[in-house]
């Protein structure tokens, strides 16, 4: 099969860029024949290049073109996009429809009905643009905090609702996670099209036997990642969390009792820490996509606390695979992270469960022949549209 990977990378590398790393390298694996074209959001940086993307957005021509460019050159079956904001867009998949190229979405994010991305504001959850106007983001100035930003976004969101770019023009949509598949669905997305795939974790190998212990959270230091409830829970609990990651949140952490802050360390650092840990820390204040914390935890045998709020409500079984406390409630976290660390043969038996997840669900191999039948279906779908056009009926 010759797949096309399109995808705009961002500023700040992050989860989404690893994760079409690694589809890419598991792709290759599978035996397939893989190209990707890579629009780069670190060459927006003067107010002029901003303005530019900012007007382009709707469509983005120059980043259409140059994906169809390597489409003609490369002849793939599929096209597969990823970010497309803001330098892509989502008419590449109109683009592609009309020389007969199968596409492919993935949501890895709510950019395509909300601003931010996120369905988030002051710091709670928030669907207003779900179902309704994404032009009510400009009246919060919802990306950046800049009312034209937003502006900006909601043009390209209104745009391809109006056009009916996801009904019509991209074979298949792919979800990480039944929760996000729902948001979508009541956005108006096709949930005949929309499959559930989430991003795949090569095998780091079996989890040791050795005892844990240590509460350990890894992530950004921003207010939607729950940090300042996870530092008064650690107070609660008289625990301690090994905090590996940075953020603008880092200076106010610093020197917290309850909160030993590591910074950012390399993967293989990263990885050490999940094997010894007793659980991993989650304590998110807003849905989440699908973070790979979740599933590097539960690949290293690791039971999860989180809190029990949009997607990680359905990946963390509450007692099963870890523990869930309600969002922002510092109290109730804290008894969860005194339950998980009071009982370690309790807090083992999740992480075994943990470990069974990974190899059902999130296994690199698994995730790559679910991605492969993915295409194969929005394959079989753009031939049986097209073949009605063929035959002049």
């Amino acid at each position: 099969m010759r797949v096309l990977v399109a995808h705009n990378r961002y500023q700040v590398r992050g989860g989404e860029d690893a994760a079409v790393a690694r589809d890419l390298a598991a792709l290759d694996r599978a035996g397939c024949a893989v190209e990707a074209v890579f629009l780069d959001n670190g060459a927006i940086e003067s107010g002029l290049s901003r303005l530019r993307a900012a007007v382009a957005a709707p469509q983005a021509p120059e980043g259409i073109a140059r994906v169809m460019a390597a489409a003609r050159r490369f002849a793939p079956d599929v096209i597969h996009v990823h970010n497309f904001f803001p330098l892509l867009s989502p008419g590449i998949h109109a683009a592609a429809r009309a020389a007969g190229y199968a596409t492919v979405q993935t949501l890895h994010n709510y950019r395509l009905l909300c601003a931010n991305a996120f369905l988030m504001r002051d710091g709670a959850p928030c669907e207003l643009c779900v179902a309704g106007s994404p032009y009510q983001a400009v009246r919060f100035a919802c990306y950046r905090g800049s009312r034209a930003g937003s502006l900006a976004v909601a043009r390209m969101i209104d745009h391809h609702r109006r056009a009916g770019t996801w009904r019509r023009d991209v074979d298949r949509l792919i979800a990480l996670t039944p929760f996000a598949r729902d948001r979508f669905i009541a956005a108006g997305l096709p949930a005949d099209k929309i499959r559930i795939r989430p991003n795949g974790l090569p095998d780091p190998g079996l989890p040791t036997d050795g005892p844990r212990q240590g509460l350990l959270y890894v992530g950004r230091l921003s207010p939607e990642k729950g940090v300042t409830t996870l530092a008064e829970a650690a107070t609660r609990a008289g625990a301690r969390v090994t905090v590996i990651g940075e953020g603008p949140l880092a200076q106010a952490l610093a020197g917290h009792p309850g909160l030993d802050l590591k910074g950012a360390l390399p993967a293989d650092s990263v990885r050490a820490e999940m094997a010894r840990a007793c659980a991993l820390v989650v304590p998110s204040l807003w849905y989440e996509g699908l973070p790979m914390v979740v599933a590097e935890a539960f690949a290293a045998g690791t039971p999860v606390v989180a809190s029990r709020i949009g997607a990680l409500a359905g990946l963390v079984t509450d007692g099963v695979t870890g523990l869930l406390a309600a969002p922002g409630d510092p109290s109730d976290l804290a008894g969860a992270l005194g339950r998980i660390t009071g009982d370690p043969a309790g807090a083992a038996a999740m992480g075994r469960e943990a470990r069974a997840v990974y190899e059902r669900a999130w296994h690199e191999d698994v995730t790559t022949r679910a991605l492969l039948d993915i295409y194969r279906d929005a394959i079989a779908a753009r031939a049986a549209e097209a073949a009605p056009a063929r035959t002049g009926t």
